[in-house]
């Protein structure tokens, strides 16, 4: 049963990268908005921002920009979605002996490579603009497994939403208030600041402990606790996504 979950799952997955290799605008449409705030904020903005530090703006940006780069690729993974329970095929691979779950599995998985490579373009353009870290090997596969782990989170929100919506533009909006979550946070600037219910507001949700956590490991530095209130948050939304992402399927497909 697992084999046969794990083919039909390869097979769906590789159909998903084809439309995005046919396409490769959409990955470079999700590149284009994090270059150009990095481009907006290290050359316009970044010389008026005190960061408390001495590091350059660019290594203190880069882990918000990066969350912001999965946050706008997710937003076609529920589009993709939607158009695919919209145009019939979810019936047409019912009639078919293929495993359920891999018809949302095989989406998300399309998602988790097609945002990697997002991340990938938009850190090489971070080192043409002068990001430059001392991070370890191990350091960097950390930071690699929290930034799959944000994908993946998100990815299974991106689900929820492509299977409810009853528009088009309803399943990709859904991913706006993710876009604009990192600005306030630690993100951008220090939350000590702002004021004290925005900077509350920073300090108590999600990506700040995220973007601090990625920062140390980018400069070498101790975590701390932040890493754990991370994955706390990571793992915590990724298991209640899912759960009503396969809930809301089974649903649509009784």
């Amino acid at each position: 049963m697992t084999t046969h979950v794990l083919g039909d799952t390869g097979v769906l997955t590789s159909r998903s990268l084809r439309h995005i290799l046919r396409s490769p605008d959409t990955i470079i449409t999700t590149a284009v908005t994090p270059i150009a705030l990095m481009l907006l904020f290290v050359y316009v903005l970044g010389g008026a921002i005190n960061t408390g530090s001495d590091e350059s703006y660019i290594n203190y940006m880069l882990p918000g920009i990066l969350l912001i780069t999965i946050a706008s690729g997710v937003a076609y993974t529920a589009y993709r979605l939607f158009l695919d329970l919209q145009g019939g095929i979810f019936e047409r691979f019912q009639s078919m002996p293929i495993a359920r779950s891999s018809v949302l599995w095989a989406h998300v998985l399309t998602s988790l490579v097609a945002n990697l490579v997002s991340v990938a373009i938009v850190i090489g353009v971070a080192l043409i603009m002068g990001f430059r870290t001392g991070a370890s090997v191990g350091a960097w596969l950390a930071v690699a497994g929290i930034l799959i782990l944000f994908t993946l989170a998100l990815t299974w929100l991106a689900v929820i939403a492509g299977l409810s919506a009853k528009t088009v533009d309803g399943a990709s909006a859904f991913s706006y208030p993710l876009i604009f979550l990192p600005f306030i946070s630690s993100a951008f600037v220090p939350t000590d600041s702002m004021p004290a219910p925005v900077a509350w507001f920073a300090e108590n949700q999600p990506v700040t402990s995220i973007v601090n956590s990625m920062r140390a490991l980018f400069a070498g530095e101790p975590v701390g606790s932040d890493i754990w209130v991370a994955l706390a948050w990571l793992v915590g939304i990724l298991v209640v996504a899912y759960a009503f992402a396969i809930a809301i399927y089974r649903r649509k497909i009784s």
